[in-house]
Formats: structure tokens, C-alpha cells, sequence
């Protein structure tokens, strides 16, 4: 079970059953409901997104063996953004107005996320975004299925604290919002936790960077002053493979400095010889390696889709799963694909994760979460190390950000705010 923080005290349910009327069905081809994919099939990032539109044709098509959603058909209908941040807008735009999608499932970099948002809310349309991000967000028309930084970045830091003894801190990742916002708050967090900030090391890539030489030199000397040295990364994209190549090359073992990394899973380790690996770590919510039934349901339904027994799982697959099966089961209640009632509905429906348990999305548009740190093996799969007791809510807004610590959202009415400050009682956003 998780502990429900004191602002999302109330009944869960009120907003299904004040959604429950019939509305008219949104605009949809007569004969299908379209669902928009909206991930990077090209470009630094396609290394990634690729596998999620894969996963979102095999659960539409699962979808369709039970008979499709109210007693229609799903119909995909996939864009190539090509990793271009702008682009992203461009075709989401395309998607909502142009072939008249009921949602989309899509993105995965804090930059098209952004990109796309005035696009959602313009339009009023709903996004599912499956992926690990730095907060600071909530929008009425965005699901966040991925972890928040208390979900993945606070209990990675404390793991490497308690269990590694790390008193020295490698903030390492790719130069855009999610790893600058992300460093900013473990930096914050770190610092109240008495680490100063000559033990703390930044430093930030562009996309696609390929030559790491001298900054992984850098990182082996700031780790060679007899202080326990970890790099936590938030590197993302095809850069991981030559960052990690280069670790090995320069004999960093993951006993003498582990990285920890929020956005390497099993489908990124699948391009690189992990052998020099081993050991490191990846903080996630979901690892192929989890024991349980539904994993093991889901990985042999993937492998049959796929025709291929080598495809691996990973956690932005099983957030897609849980967020499709959310839109699932709050339009089947809801009784129609209509933007508004979807919304209305979604809060409090709980749908089984892949890890045995189940996931239930909470007024701040957050789901709650195991969190699970694992070790690289030599097979490319993860060794699960540490797993929470229990589920964690979701922390849209930072408690170690001056700005964040007084802001909560809770999306239900009267409320209806994303950035509500519990100080001045007043709520600073779009209200839609």
C-alpha cells in the first residue's frame, strides 16, 4: 500500500461519478477511434522511442483481440518527429486536428514534452508521457505514467549514500531541461544534506555527444581524492554508448566509481558490450527481471507480437502499458472518448503494473510507484538490488526548490490547478 499525502485527502472516486453522465462521443472516424503515436522513429533519439511505438501497436492490437474500446476498433496512427523538438509541436498539432486522434501516447525528452504542452492544452487533447522526467509540471491534459524525481533521482542519491558510502557526487548528463532541473534539485537536495559543493561535479553534453575522453578523464580525477565517488547520469540517447565504451576504456570499474543512470535501461544496454559493466547501476520503477506473473504474461505476449525472443522490456514500455490501460478503462467508464469526461474520470483508476502490484493515477496527474535501483549484468538484463516497501505518490512540485516547496496540484474540481500555492491559498496557473 503507499501513504496518500495530506493534499490528496478526499474520495478519490468523486470525480468518476460526477463524470459518469453521458456525453456526446468526441470527433473520431465512425468506424474507429484513432490514437496518436507521437515518438522519434529517427534521429539521436529514435535509439530510445523506438521500442515505445513498437509498444503501443502491440497493446492496440492486444486491445482489439478483446474487441476494441466501445465497441470500436483502435486505429494507430504513427509520426516521426525525428527527435526535433519543434517538430514535435508540428505533429502533434497534426495528430489532434488534422486526423482527429481521441489521445496521444508520445515523447520522451523534457524538450518535446514542453514543445507539444501549449499544443495539448490549446487544443484540449490529453498526452500520456511514459517517461522518467525532472517535474516542476502539472498540466490538466498531460498524464505523467514516467517517475518523478522522488520516484527515481532522491532514492537513487540516498541508496548510494547508505549502501555505497558516496560522499562525492557526479552530476553528469545531456544539456536540456530534464537533466539541468533534475541536477538543480539533487544538488539542493544534497547540499541539505550536508555534502558542500566542492565534492559536487556538474556537467553537461550536447545530443549526441561521441567523444568522452576528456570528461570521463575529469570524472576518474574528481573521484581519485580518496572520497567514495559515484556519477549519477542523466545522459540520454545514442550518446550512453560511447560514454559508457569510454568508462571501460579508461578502466573505471563500477566497484572503484558507479554510475547510476535514469535513463539507461535494458533496450539502450542492448547496443553495448556489458560485459565491462557489470555492476554499475539504473534507478527505474520496472526491470525485465521483475518476478511476477504479469511480467512474465507480458514479456512472452511481446516476444509472440514481435516474433522475436531477444526484444527486451524496459520501465518506459511498462509506463506505456499502464497508461494505455488507464485511457482504457476511464473511457470504457466515462462512456465516451470526449477530452473533458476522460479527464474528469481518470483520477483514482488503478490498473495492474507489471510488477505485481497496481497503479493508480492520483489528482496531480502522477501515478504511484515502486522504486527499484538494479545492477547491469553481463546479459544485459539488471539484478535488482533495492525495491521500496511500498508505493511511492508522485511529487510534482519540489521540496527542495524554494519555488515548488509551497505548490501542490490537485486537478480535481473545485480545485482544478496545477500549481496551487498552499501559502498565499491562491492558484498561480491556467486553470482551464
Amino acid at each position: 500500500m503507499f501513504n496518500l499525502p495530506a493534499r490528496f485527502i478526499g474520495t478519490l472516486t468523486a470525480a468518476a461519478m460526477g463524470a459518469s453522465l453521458a456525453l456526446p462521443p468526441a470527433k473520431a472516424a465512425d468506424d474507429t477511434i484513432k490514437v496518436g503515436i507521437l515518438h522519434s522513429l529517427s534521429g539521436t533519439m529514435a535509439i530510445s522511442e523506438t521500442t515505445l511505438k513498437d509498444t503501443m501497436l502491440f497493446l492496440i492490437d492486444e486491445q482489439n483481440k478483446k474487441g476494441g474500446v466501445l465497441g470500436k476498433k483502435l486505429e494507430a496512427v504513427v509520426v516521426d518527429p525525428a527527435s526535433d523538438w519543434p517538430l514535435f509541436a508540428e505533429k502533434a498539432r497534426q495528430l489532434i486536428e488534422q486526423d482527429k486522434v481521441a489521445a496521444v501516447f508520445g515523447c520522451w525528452t523534457s524538450s518535446s514534452r514542453k514543445s507539444v504542452l501549449p499544443v495539448f492544452e490549446e487544443l484540449n487533447s490529453m498526452l500520456f508521457y511514459p517517461v522518467q522526467y525532472e517535474g516542476e509540471e502539472s498540466s490538466r491534459n498531460v498524464f505523467y505514467t514516467g517517475a518523478a524525481p522522488n520516484q527515481q533521482a532522491i532514492p537513487a542519491v540516498d541508496y548510494l549514500a547508505k549502501e555505497e558510502g558516496v560522499e562525492r557526487w557526479v552530476l553528469a548528463g545531456t544539456d536540456y531541461v530534464y537533466p539541468q532541473t533534475t541536477n538543480k534539485i539533487l544538488k539542493a537536495y544534497l547540499n541539505a544534506k550536508g555534502v558542500k559543493d566542492e565534492d559536487i561535479m556538474i556537467n553537461y553534453t550536447p545530443f549526441g555527444q561521441s567523444d568522452w575522453q576528456t570528461i570521463v578523464s575529469d570524472i576518474k580525477k574528481f573521484g581519485s581524492t580518496g572520497k567514495k565517488t559515484a556519477v549519477v547520469s542523466t545522459i540520454n540517447g545514442d550518446a550512453n554508448v560511447p560514454f559508457y565504451k569510454e568508462l571501460a576504456n579508461q578502466g573505471i570499474k563500477a566497484e572503484d566509481i558507479p554510475v547510476v543512470a535514469f535513463s539507461v535501461g535494458e533496450e539502450e544496454l542492448a547496443g553495448l558490450d556489458t560485459k565491462p559493466l557489470v555492476g554499475h547501476l539504473a534507478a527505474w520503477n520496472y526491470f525485465q527481471s521483475v518476478d511476477a506473473d504479469a511480467n512474465a504474461e507480458f514479456i512472452k505476449e511481446w516476444h509472440a507480437y514481435t516474433k522475436n525472443d531477444k526484444r527486451v522490456t524496459n520501465d518506459p514500455m511498462e509506463a506505456t502499458y499502464i497508461g494505455f490501460n488507464m485511457w482504457v478503462k476511464a473511457v470504457e467508464a466515462a462512456g465516451t472518448t470526449d477530452s473533458n469526461a476522460v479527464i474528469d474520470t481518470i483520477v483514482g483508476t488503478s490498473v495492474p503494473n507489471l510488477s505485481g502490484g497496481y497503479a493508480t493515477m492520483m489528482p496531480n496527474h502522477h501515478i504511484t510507484k515502486p522504486v527499484l535501483i538494479g545492477e547491469v549484468q553481463d546479459d544485459g538484463q539488471f539484478d535488482i538490488v533495492y525495491q521500496t516497501p511500498g508505493l511511492v505518490v508522485g511529487d510534482e512540485w519540489s521540496d527542495y526548490l524554494p519555488g515548488s516547496k509551497e505548490l501542490i496540484s490537485d486537478w480535481r474540481k473545485p480545485m482544478s490547478c496545477g500549481n496551487f500555492n498552499i501559502a498565499s491559498g491562491k492558484c498561480g496557473g491556467v486553470t482551464n
